[in-house]
């Protein structure tokens, strides 16, 4: 007789990866639909279910990328191999997501941005979005986190 399979638990998520998420999630609903970052911020908190996150860090993040983005997407361009507007939904926000933390957040360590990011393409984009992803901020943070990458 075999043993049963044991579904194995996976580790709970912070409270920052889950405010990247819903972060995201408000990028790519103001991506397709647009509408301002309060009204966005309001209707994602009003949702239930959205478990334990870090709410400062998420207003954070989705005022600061919406309030940004013509600044952050021409960052982002001089890396893309393609026009923006080429880019699928989800790469396009997880790249807005990715890039304004690299630029705006410089006590996060660049690899726990690029990091967080491909972990975000991985779960919500296509099959390969997530190499797309790590490869255009990878060559960012050479530029916007040299200094940091060099002391390494």
């Amino acid at each position: 007789m075999s043993e049963p399979a044991v579904k194995e638990k996976s580790p709970a998520k912070s409270s920052r990866r889950r405010a990247r998420e819903l972060a995201l999630q408000g990028i790519y609903q103001w991506r397709l639909a647009g509408g301002d970052e309060a009204h966005i911020e309001k209707q994602i908190r009003e949702e239930k279910g959205m478990g334990r996150y870090d709410a400062e860090f998420f207003s954070e993040l989705l005022r600061g990328v919406l309030a940004r983005h013509l600044d952050i997407e021409a960052a982002v361009t001089t890396q893309l191999d393609r026009p923006l507007n080429e880019l699928s939904p989800v790469e396009f926000s997880v790249l807005l997501l990715g890039a304004y933390e690299l630029l705006h957040h410089p006590e996060i360590p660049y690899r726990v941005v690029i990091n967080e990011a491909v972990e975000l393409a991985k779960t919500f984009g296509g099959t390969d979005g997530h190499k797309y992803v790590n490869g255009v901020l990878d060559k960012m943070a050479a530029q916007v986190r040299a200094v940091e990458i060099a002391a390494k």
